[in-house]
């Protein structure tokens, strides 16, 4: 038997290296020169550490053995306790969001009307509808409030997402299960504190980058700069047409980005074609500032600060990078990222440099109390394509998907299942197990 995977972002490279721990033939085709799709990062003038993509992992025990046994334990950076704060910026400045009942009691971000939700929640007994959104959920069981300063800025920061439009089922499928077994959200949280796991925010000492290169060169049938034409059924499999040539495959894996899988699978999968057409995926800069810390007046405790939509700011907002992870830049400076743009502000992202430029300095003066004129480093990555919304259209292939799998063909994408780096290494080892049982 021998596998085909389309794709060596880390689908389809933690899908490869699967199958050949396994001592199952794969062939895995990338159009590029580089492995690992958005995952890049960039030493710039020997001491700045930029991520042009994903900033770090969420993983507990299962995948921080898993990185081991890739060899990578020391390569490891955990996140530092400061960042374990999340500010908001709320009425001029950035607020420390609550972390505990404590806090949230007797903190004054949220109002007592609020404050009152959140504790009758258990005695909420309203459930879901089909096609609820993740706005609609928050405003059900909570309030308004939790959805504009809470929830929105999060999925705005994170997702690039709109939470009006982001489906509850896609997203954060456990609040579903909670509300239906427990009959309450944080009921569910309590009861299965301990069963989660514990998990930790990581990255490596020289960036995200260190991940997809080591599965590379681990690889034996990783095939660079050769990108796939077409692809056909054939009556033992499929037949994969690239650049530099033919192959027959038992099965076929894609991974690609939504419209690059539509084009290839038209002729064979109409509906999902026309399903992948209508993903969307909104545009997102990142923004890398570096100023002098004597410069920031703010003292930078915590992991960044996000920008609600009702606060009419220009990003999203800001990891405070230098203060996430050691190394980032010079200890007598900070690293600022930015992120522009996204479902909620889709014309920011696309403004040309130098308003780009001047306006995220002229946020990251007021927000942080910064006092330079301009700062000491700066650069910018754009991605027209950044990241996939899990609303009704995504949803909406679920089905074609399975029907494909008839046919020998599957997806291992971050549009099919969970978007985060460690949903998609999850999905390919399941996936692995799957076609190889």
């Amino acid at each position: 038997m021998i596998i085909g995977i389309i794709g060596a972002g880390i689908s389809g490279l933690s899908l490869a290296y699967e199958l050949q721990k396994r001592g199952v033939e794969y062939q895995l085709w990338e159009a590029t020169d580089q492995p690992g799709g958005y995952i890049q990062s960039r030493r710039e003038a020997g001491k700045y550490l930029r991520e042009l993509g994903p900033n770090s992992l969420l993983g507990d025990a299962d995948l921080l053995q898993w990185l081991d046994e890739l060899g990578l334990t020391p390569e490891l950076t955990f996140s530092k306790p400061v960042s374990k704060a999340r500010y908001i910026f709320r009425d001029g400045r950035y607020q420390k969001l609550p972390s505990g009942p404590l806090s949230l009691l007797f903190g004054s971000f949220f109002s007592w009307k609020t404050k009152l939700a959140i504790f009758q929640e258990r005695n909420n007994k309203t459930v879901s509808p089909e096609g609820e959104t993740l706005a609609q959920f928050f405003r059900r069981r909570f309030s308004d409030e939790i959805v504009e300063y809470a929830l929105g800025p999060f999925v705005a920061g994170i997702y690039a997402g709109d939470p009006e439009q982001l489906l509850v089922s896609e997203t954060f499928p456990l609040l579903l299960q909670y509300e239906k077994e427990y009959g309450s959200v944080l009921r569910g949280f309590i009861k299965n504190q301990s069963a989660t796991g514990r998990r930790q925010s990581f990255s490596f000492k020289e960036g995200m980058q260190v991940l997809p290169n080591a599965l590379a060169d681990k690889l034996t049938n990783l095939s660079l700069n050769n990108p796939v034409q077409r692809i056909d059924k054939v009556s033992d499999g499929w037949r994969i047409e690239s650049v530099a040539g033919v192959k027959t495959v038992d099965q076929l894996v894609i991974t690609t980005r939504a419209d690059v899988a539509a084009n290839l699978v038209e002729p064979h999968f109409t509906e999902l074609s026309r399903g992948l057409r209508k993903v969307v995926y909104p545009p997102m800069t990142a923004v890398h500032s570096v100023y002098k810390r004597v410069d920031v007046g703010h003292p930078l405790n915590g992991f960044g600060g996000l920008n609600p939509k009702k606060e009419g700011q220009f990003s999203s907002g800001h990891i405070w990078s230098s203060s996430v992870f050691e190394g980032r830049c010079p200890e007598d400076e900070v690293l600022f990222t930015t992120f522009v743009g996204g479902q909620a502000s889709l014309a920011n992202a696309r403004q040309p440099d130098d308003v780009l430029f001047r306006r995220v300095h002229q946020e990251l003066s007021n927000g942080f109390d910064i006092k330079a004129d301009g700062p000491v480093y700066r650069a910018s990555q754009r991605w027209e394509w950044a990241i996939p919304q899990y609303d009704a259209n995504l949803a909406a292939i679920k089905q074609p998907i399975r029907n494909a799998e008839a046919d020998n063909f599957f997806v291992c994408a971050n549009w099919y299942g969970g978007v985060s780096l460690s949903d998609c290494i999850r999905k390919a080892q399941k996936l692995a197990h799957q076609l190889t049982e």
